[in-house]
């Protein structure tokens, strides 16, 4: 598929990095060594190489600066707010002495009589944070009331962790180093698939009507958390169909950047993929099969279009982060989700009229005091 163009050059802008490391997800052991800061005489508009040490593009200003988030990753005045649940740990079973806190977002159309669609966000914390890159839950809010997306339940869960471990932290450590997150989402293996598909989704059954079609299912991740997105649905894709990455780590972090050649060689599978990341995304000279981030992502699209998978991509000139990813990411959720039911009655005036909230029951009423 051609490429999809969303904005025009100069218009898209993100924050300012995420980490204070720049790079959610890999640490700097698991890198190849940086190569020295470049000579006086560097080419002028080619950027130099990054400082030793240094993880996230070149190191020099201004390539997120272009990148901001817009109004649909805002709260909007008259926009039904949804609300989120209190947060549910469960231990795993899988990755045996570590647990998982989530969130759910219930949307104020959610209608429990009604099997629901859902979108995973891999990193919850840092997808949920209110002053952060991506803000998902603003996202949900906008495009559900405008018939953009279908109504949808969103889970924002963090990467696993032992009970006496602390929560990743949004301008912290985000499970690297403090947590499971690096075993959980980069292998190129099934055990992520398992904790989402054979330990969450049967709790979350229990509490939401879930619609049972994997086509109705989605996830997304930044780093690290892309790689995992894609793994749930490549490994399960009875169960999961839509994805997004942004900036996706698909290099020698766990052996990641085997999944051109996994792709190449197995049938096609069912699923749709939209794919964001930057020119100044973790660069290394030379480029070569495991080490590039940038090189890596291209060869993953690549690799997918010519085995005809739907599959979309953006690429900007951001650094290692969600700036660009989260300045896109309603356009992102449109294009991953577009094929939703649509009603041309003229004469069909819910479909026409924003989406309201469901009425939900009055509590009861407060036992009288003794």
């Amino acid at each position: 598929m051609n490429k999809f163009l969303i904005y025009p050059v100069g218009f898209i802008s993100l924050l300012a990095n995420v980490c204070a490391q720049s790079a959610p997800g890999p640490s700097a052991a698991n890198l190849p060594a940086a190569v020295p800061s470049a000579a006086s005489t560097q080419p002028l508009g080619v950027p130099a190489p990054p400082a030793p040490g240094r993880r996230g593009g070149t190191g020099q200003p201004g390539h997120d600066s272009f990148y901001t988030l817009g109004p649909d990753s805002l709260p909007r005045d008259r926009v039904p707010k949804g609300r989120f649940s209190e947060p549910k740990v469960i231990p795993s079973v899988v990755f045996p002495g570590t647990e998982h806190r989530y969130y759910v977002y219930v949307p104020a159309q959610y209608d429990p009589a009604k099997p629901t669609a859902v979108m995973f966000f891999n990193d919850g914390q840092a997808m949920m944070a209110e002053d952060g890159d991506v803000r998902g839950q603003n996202v949900l809010d906008n495009l559900i009331y405008r018939h953009e997306i279908p109504v949808m339940l969103g889970v924002f869960i963090n990467p696993g962790k032992r009970p006496d471990q602390p929560e990743p932290s949004l301008r912290g450590d985000w499970g690297d180093n403090t947590g499971n997150r690096r075993d959980e989402y980069n292998p190129p293996n099934d055990q992520y698939a398992r904790v989402i598909v054979d330990e969450i989704l049967p709790v979350l059954k229990q509490d939401y009507n879930l619609s049972p079609d994997p086509n109705l299912h989605g996830i997304m991740g930044t780093s690290s958390g892309g790689c995992a997105a894609f793994a749930v649905a490549w490994f399960r894709p009875d169960d999961f169909r839509k994805v997004i990455t942004f900036v996706g780590s698909f290099t020698d972090i766990r052996g990641e950047y085997i999944y051109p050649e996994l792709v190449a060689a197995a049938e096609h599978k069912p699923i749709r993929i939209f794919m964001q990341d930057g020119r100044n995304d973790n660069r290394r000279t030379p480029a070569t099969l495991n080490n590039d981030w940038f090189y890596q992502n291209v060869r993953l699209k690549d690799a997918l279009e010519k085995k005809g998978y739907e599959v979309n991509y953006a690429w900007g000139m951001n650094d290692h982060g969600q700036k660009m990813g989260g300045a896109i990411f309603p356009e992102m959720m449109r294009w991953l989700w577009r094929d939703q039911p649509v009603n041309t009655d003229p004469t069909d005036m819910v479909e026409r009229a924003f989406r309201a909230p469901v009425a939900r029951p009055a509590p009861p009423p407060a036992a009288p005091a003794p």
